[in-house]
């Protein structure tokens, strides 16, 4: 029965809308083959020694691999990012970033929903997948045409030219586009996007969890209100959970003071130690949002899924948190005095209910016991499990 419900969850995964490659055509699934080889590429960086992979590892629920730095560490190694890097599991469920007036629990008014990065500046996978590539501190590639000419002489050329044409290597603002979608090919695949976890396991009905797992999901989807944020139910369109509503929220999240970032010289920081990460306010005011409305977006970063969360530490956007237990105490905790957390990075538009009442983010009433068994439960949603090992 396992090996039958294992083939039934690929099969699943395969099914999934978007997916490159799905229905067996033979172009799409060298696209995915294509998509591969340039992820895990360490001569695209320059100098030569990072890929894609490099802040978006697979045994980490593609994720950055190194949980001891704060943020991601760029191709020059003295050069770090000012935020960490997030999954791209899962992320081509994102829709494109926009602006939702719906009232939810715990919301009462409207917030964007969308977009990948951190502040939900790109709206594709492909356009996402363009910019490490130039960034100074990622990739640090000076031009599209360096990326290009780097294709052009690597090993899986041919497999380039196979899926976009036997000249397509040659127009480089064409080819930095062909690159980007079969980026975004592979981002779309099952190896990326699994539904492996021991929860989705549990939902086939093949395993059971632990009774410290199922008091967390309870807790879950009960007292302590996550659901709100990260629904546990398959969507609309039969997707499973994805734990993620893609809104943008301040949590309140306290500065990181021993940032890397801070300390890079004025032209990749001109603000040194005084920066500060405004996310998704300081995106929009640079498309031309008004400043009245994007400074209610200040402080504001995309809620990530938590599918793969117990391997992708540290947590939010600036990895103060450094354990699963250290963020769920924060999000029960944080409006308590004995607490003592420090203050907010950025404290406009922090996420509070606007009656301020136990039961409510900040001020959960979770025990101590409570937040070691949402964290358990929350161990369940790692892909990679294999039930057919399990007793």
């Amino acid at each position: 029965m396992f090996r039958e419900v294992c083939v039934c969850l690929a099969l699943c995964a395969l099914m999934l809308p978007g997916v490159a490659g799905a229905n067996g055509d033979d172009l799409a699934a060298k696209k995915v083959a294509l998509g591969e080889a340039i992820f895990f590429d360490t001569d695209l960086s320059l100098p030569r020694g990072q890929s894609c992979a490099s802040c978006h590892e697979p045994a980490v629920g593609f994720s950055e691999l190194d949980g001891s730095l704060p943020v991601s560490q760029g191709a020059i190694l003295s050069r770090f990012g000012n935020r960490g890097a997030q999954s791209v599991s899962y992320a081509m469920f994102a829709p494109p970033l926009h602006y939702d007036p719906t009232m939810r629990p715990g919301i009462m008014e409207g917030m964007y929903i969308g977009g990948l990065f951190w502040d939900g500046r790109a709206d594709t996978l492909e356009e996402q997948a363009k910019q490490p590539f130039l960034n100074p501190l990622e990739m640090h590639n000076p031009d599209a045409k360096t990326v290009v000419l780097t294709v052009r002489g690597a090993a899986y050329h041919g497999l380039f030219e196979e899926v976009f044409g036997p000249i397509s290597l040659k127009e480089i603002d064409a080819a930095y586009d062909q690159i980007a979608q079969a980026l975004g090919a592979y981002m779309r695949s099952p190896e990326v996007n699994p539904f492996s976890s021991k929860f989705d396991y549990f939902l086939a009905g093949v395993v059971e969890l632990s009774e410290a797992e199922l008091r967390g999901y309870a807790l879950f989807t009960g007292k302590a209100r996550c659901f709100n944020c990260h629904p546990a139910q398959s969507t609309v369109a039969g997707v499973p959970p994805l734990f993620t509503n893609f809104g943008h929220q301040n949590l309140g999240v306290p500065r990181r003071t021993d940032l890397p970032y801070y300390d890079l010289p004025p032209a990749l920081n001109p603000q040194g130690h005084d920066y500060i990460d405004y996310g998704l306010g300081e995106h929009l005011r640079g498309i031309g949002v008004a400043e009245d409305l994007a400074a209610k977006e200040d402080g504001k970063f995309k809620i990530p899924t938590l599918r793969n969360v117990g391997v992708t530490a540290p947590y939010v956007h600036n990895g103060v948190h450094l354990t699963l237990y250290d963020v769920v105490n924060f999000n029960n905790t944080r409006d308590e005095p004995w607490a003592d957390w420090p203050p907010a990075e950025v404290p406009r538009n922090v996420h509070r209910h606007p009656m301020p009442m136990p039961g409510t983010f900040g001020r959960l009433g979770l025990t101590a016991q409570e937040v070691d068994d949402i964290v358990t439960f929350l161990h369940t949603l790692t892909d990679g499990y294999d039930p057919l090992s399990q007793p």
